[in-house]
């Protein structure tokens, strides 16, 4: 055993004590309840039933008089032994709990940091939007966010940062600030992206990076301005229920290269037409057979569900994906969000 009463890990204890016997001690040490302390009795040879009874109250082992020293030593090497792993499964135990515990407040900061409240903007009638994330893990690495710019210009972002966990929800959190922050000087999308790109390859190491679509509504006139930064390209409804792929604009990923030269190009709304975005945890979401969900089946969900409330649209895409996947796991962050114009009277 250790000095201290505290660092005591093995006990060696006569079954027959003057002030406390052996029995009573091993129910005392029971309330202690703790799995790294452990008893190992001496008694009298043939005394199975003081035995019996030690063993049942929670005795590692016994030894029997008159003592084998070899049998002593290997019973205390098993013992503490066993000790050992014992305060290493607690060690474990508890650095498992503390990053538990850091990825619950991640999760929350994460959450409260997205857009959650919804109708977002309850005054304006000009436009609609929705949006949901479901992270592959307790943290996630994609994001969505949407913001007036000012009165007549509503900024709408989705991204996707590589990797998973704690380290992309830092990355993510960073990116879409700063998308936020230089969308409210620079109005151009393309010109907004080139800077937050400059500004993030000092954030980045080797392996990490962002895709982004970031698109600009100008509520006026229904004309979205859009730039594509290595991002899965959105789908048009059109409110004849027609779907399409948004046509893609020069640029890559965000992160690691500079110069990129990104391009901004601009499509036509009119009241009723929808643009969806949405991240590849949606498109490459796998099932049991390892087969993709793939953008076939998102356009024909589109297609089949096109007059449904964009908000309805949105839950009714993830619940798809969820049940297409089946019993496979869900190894990437699936988010959409999407936006209706619905013009100006």
């Amino acid at each position: 055993m250790n000095n201290g009463a505290d660092d005591i890990t093995l006990i060696l204890s006569d079954i027959n004590m003057p002030k406390m016997d052996g029995l009573t001690l091993l129910q005392k040490l029971q309330e202690i309840d703790n799995p790294a302390l452990k008893t190992v009795i001496v008694s009298a040879y043939g005394d199975m039933e003081n035995i019996r009874t030690a063993m049942n109250r929670g005795a590692f082992d016994f030894v029997t008089k008159p003592i084998d020293f070899n049998d002593l030593h290997l019973t205390i090497e098993k013992g503490l032994k066993e000790i050992t792993g014992i305060r290493e499964a607690l060690e474990d135990r508890k650095k498992y709990i503390a990053v538990q515990s850091d990825l619950s407040t991640a999760y929350r900061i994460q959450q409260k940091i997205l857009p959650q409240n919804f109708p977002a903007f309850p005054n304006r009638d000009e436009f609609s939007i929705y949006a949901e994330m479901h992270p592959a893990k307790d943290v996630g690495g994609d994001f969505y966010d949407f913001f007036l710019i000012d009165d007549n210009h509503l900024g709408f972002v989705i991204g996707d940062v590589s990797g998973k966990g704690i380290s992309a929800a830092i990355y993510m959190a960073v990116s879409r600030t700063m998308i936020k922050g230089i969308a409210s000087q620079i109005l151009d999308p393309a010109a907004c992206l080139s800077k937050v790109n400059s500004m993030l390859i000092p954030e980045s190491d080797i392996n990490t990076f962002v895709t982004v679509f970031y698109g600009v509504l100008d509520i006026k006139n229904g004309i979205i301005s859009y730039c594509n930064g290595g991002h899965n390209l959105p789908y048009r409804v059109k409110n004849n229920n027609t779907v399409s792929q948004v046509e893609n604009t020069s640029g890559l990923l965000l992160g690691k290269l500079e110069p990129i030269e990104f391009e901004t190009k601009q499509i036509q709304f009119t009241p009723g037409d929808r643009i969806v975005l949405y991240t590849d945890g949606v498109t490459e979401a796998m099932n049991e057979m390892e087969k993709m969900y793939d953008e076939e089946r998102l356009v024909k969900y589109l297609e089949n569900h096109c007059p449904e409330n964009i908000d309805k649209l949105v839950k009714g895409i993830i619940v798809d994906v969820l049940k297409f996947m089946g019993k496979g796991s869900q190894t990437d962050d699936i988010t959409l969000l999407s936006l209706e114009y619905c013009g100006v009277e």
